[in-house]
C-alpha cells in the first residue's frame, strides 16, 4: 500500500486496483528470490558452523590469525573450513570489484538493499543486478571445483 500510495498516488481512481495487484506480485516474487539466494548462501555457510551449540559463532572466527592464536575446534573441521573458505576468497577476488563489494555488502555484512545502494552510491537496481551476477558466478564456480551448494 505504501509503494502504492508514494509512487501512483496521482494516477486515477480507477487504475489502483490494478496498480496494486502488480505492486503486490512483484513483491512477493521479489521475497521469494531474495529468500532464495539467502537460503543458497546460508546453507553453504552453515557447514562451515561447528556441530556445537553456539549461537553467536561466526565461521570467520576459526579461519588461524597470524600468531596462529584462533582455530575450529577440530583438525579436520578447520582444515575443511579453511579449504571451503579459502576456495571462496579466490573465487570472491575473481569477481569485478562491483560484484565483490555488492555481495560482500548484502550477505557477509547483512545490509539491506537500500543500505547497500546507499553505500556504493548506486540505485537498487544495480544492487541486485550485481548481486545476481556475483552470485551465480560464484556458484558457478564452486560447483566447478566440486563444492555442493545445496
Amino acid at each position: 500500500m505504501l509503494k502504492l500510495a508514494e509512487k501512483y498516488g496521482d494516477k486515477p481512481a480507477g487504475e489502483l486496483p490494478m496498480l496494486f495487484q502488480r505492486i503486490l506480485q512483484n513483491t512477493i516474487r521479489d521475497h521469494y528470490r531474495r529468500q532464495k539466494v539467502r537460503s543458497m548462501w546460508t546453507t553453504l555457510m552453515s557447514s562451515l558452523i561447528p556441530q556445537h551449540d553456539e549461537s553467536d559463532y561466526d565461521p570467520l572466527d576459526t579461519l588461524q590469525d597470524k600468531d596462529n592464536n584462533s582455530q575450529a575446534a577440530r583438525p579436520d573441521d578447520a582444515l575443511e573450513q579453511s579449504q571451503l573458505l579459502a576456495l571462496i576468497e579466490d573465487e570472491l577476488g575473481k569477481l569485478p570489484p562491483r560484484q565483490r563489494e555488492a555481495f560482500l555488502l548484502r550477505y557477509w555484512e547483512d545490509m539491506d538493499t537500500a543500505e547497500t545502494a546507499a553505500a556504493m552510491g548506486c540505485s537498487e537496481g544495480s544492487v541486485k543486478t550485481h548481486c545476481s551476477r556475483a552470485t551465480h558466478t560464484l556458484a558457478a564456480a564452486l560447483k566447478e571445483k566440486g563444492v555442493n551448494l545445496l
